[in-house]
């Protein structure tokens, strides 16, 4: 019988949702869930160790979340726009509109796919304006697409590089669901302590609670850490709108899997070592890649469109270091994937009653 989305339905009451990060990075708790039977611990992340095995391979994304959230007006009439940068297109050779020969020629335009806001009033065309102090980024809508989304014009006309603008003025892009303005603590903890290529307009959440002590604990205790890259696009928030699972069709995302990562992969599977995702993205990553017929696993720079649920055969992943997710949603159909619905549903329950934080800001779970 085919899966239904509201198979996936859970009661959450809002105010487990967490808004806030702990007062300090890795003191979230955990519920360890061992994948092979039925027993619940709820311990600390700082005892996450105690959960691993010398040998395992921990797998993490090093993505790191770009200031993504625009802020500014519109030329002339300023008024207020919000603009969320998606990624990143290949720049067309048209000119700046009434721009000069040496205009056209700016070395730093950068055109992007974006969500926009108001919509409905920015259309091909429209102008706008982002700045804070002395930094002024330059827009104008080139075109219109489906679901709000539309092709920008980046530009700064003093020299200055669109990313370093975008940097320098840029709002960190919290999830819809922490109901407050980003704040500038939010740079530094929407961030894992390992981020390390800019690309994600959402932070690969489950990364969020090590600390430097807490990896350097895990080596110490014979566990390996690789990492990968997959940029966490806007589409991790999208919303399953169809009943039918099998239906749902998830946003492309792109990754990268160096070939020394490929390599400890490929030895944790033929020694039959354990492999643990840290988070959905890492799992997808990880689940994408190419296998050849030795069992080698081939570094990869690619786009998955992956959908990970129940029925999945999993080929490199044994165990997942995740957060708690939101009812219907994708993410918690993959976790499903690897535990089995009844039981992460049981464990879900358990998770609420025993009021844990959910979501970004929120506490973790291992599954392995």
């Amino acid at each position: 019988m085919p899966l239904r989305t509201s198979d996936f339905d859970f009661e959450l009451p809002e105010k487990l949702i967490a808004q806030r990060p702990p007062a300090e990075r890795g003191q979230s708790r955990l519920m360890f869930l061992p994948r092979h039977t039925g027993a619940i611990e709820h311990t600390s992340f700082a005892h996450l160790g105690d959960h691993l095995h010398s040998g395992d391979l921990l797998v993490l994304n090093d993505t790191r979340v770009f200031p993504a959230r625009l802020i500014g007006h519109r030329v002339p009439s300023g008024g207020a726009v919000e603009c969320l940068l998606l990624r990143q297109l290949p720049t067309s050779n048209s000119q700046l509109p009434n721009a000069s020969n040496s205009e056209s020629r700016i070395a730093n335009l950068e055109e992007w796919e974006a969500l926009v806001h108001p919509g409905q009033k920015l259309k091909p065309g429209a102008r706008v304006v982002f700045e804070s102090g002395k930094v002024r980024l330059h827009g104008e809508v080139l075109a219109r697409h489906f679901h709000g989304r539309r092709t920008i014009r980046l530009w700064t006309d003093d020299g200055t590089p669109v990313a370093r603008a975008v940097e320098q003025i840029g709002h960190i892009p919290l999830p819809p669901y922490i109901s407050r303005p980003d704040d500038a603590a939010d740079r530094e903890r929407y961030q894992t302590v390992y981020a390390r290529e800019a690309g994600s307009v959402a932070a690969p959440t489950a990364g969020l609670h090590f600390t430097s002590d807490v990896l350097d604990d895990l080596r110490a205790r014979g566990i390996e850490i690789a990492a990968i890259t997959l940029h966490v696009g806007y589409g991790t928030f999208k919303p399953v709108r169809v009943e039918d699972v099998d239906e749902h069709e998830v946003d492309a995302e792109t990754y990268s899997v160096s070939e020394p990562t490929a390599d400890a992969l490929t030895k944790a599977l033929r020694d039959r070592r354990r492999i643990i995702a840290v988070g959905t993205t890492t799992t997808r990553a990880l689940e994408s890649l190419p296998i050849d017929p030795t069992g080698l696993i081939l570094p990869s720079d690619g786009s998955t469109r992956l959908f990970i649920h129940p029925g999945h055969r999993f080929r490199i992943v044994q165990g997942l270091l995740t957060n708690f997710h939101l009812p219907r949603s994708s993410l918690l159909m993959l976790v499903a994937a690897l535990t089995g619905r009844e039981r992460i549903l049981a464990a879900y329950r358990e998770a609420v009653a025993h009021s844990y934080r959910f979501y970004s800001y929120g506490d973790a779970m291992l599954i392995a």
